[in-house]
């Protein structure tokens, strides 16, 4: 054999027994991270599916704020009417009671109290 040969064959086998700790190197690190992976893989899986569902209930908790809103607005346009309206009737009696108290009888005050009293209602 001539040295060019022998030199080759020294390359070659360098070669292959570099191949051959790189090959066995990546299966030993593919054996010691597959289950971190996986691991990772499965905890990121839970993180997705704990977001889509904490999305939904934040969408549902939106929609149901906005109709506590719309029928919060809705007591309020209620109330304020029913305000509207006892202010009305107030004046209505407050009136009717200042008439009651102008109106002077003479004699008995229960008697002359009740005619008063009746006369305003009409009986």
């Amino acid at each position: 054999m001539s040295l060019r040969w022998k030199v080759a064959a020294l390359v070659l086998t360098g070669l292959l027994l570099v191949s051959a700790g790189a090959a066995l190197g990546g299966w030993l690190a593919a054996g010691h991270y597959r289950p971190l992976l996986d691991a990772a893989n499965y905890a990121n899986e839970k993180c997705v599916a704990a977001r889509g569902n904490l999305e939904e209930l934040a969408k549902e908790q939106g929609s149901k704020l906005g109709e506590l809103v719309t029928l919060a607005e809705q007591r309020q346009a209620k109330a304020t009417q029913a305000v509207a309206d006892a202010q009305q009737q107030t004046s209505q009696h407050y009136a009717a009671a200042q008439r009651l108290q102008q109106e002077r009888a003479e004699g008995d005050q229960c008697a002359a109290s009740e005619a008063v009293i009746d006369k305003e209602l009409g009986l």
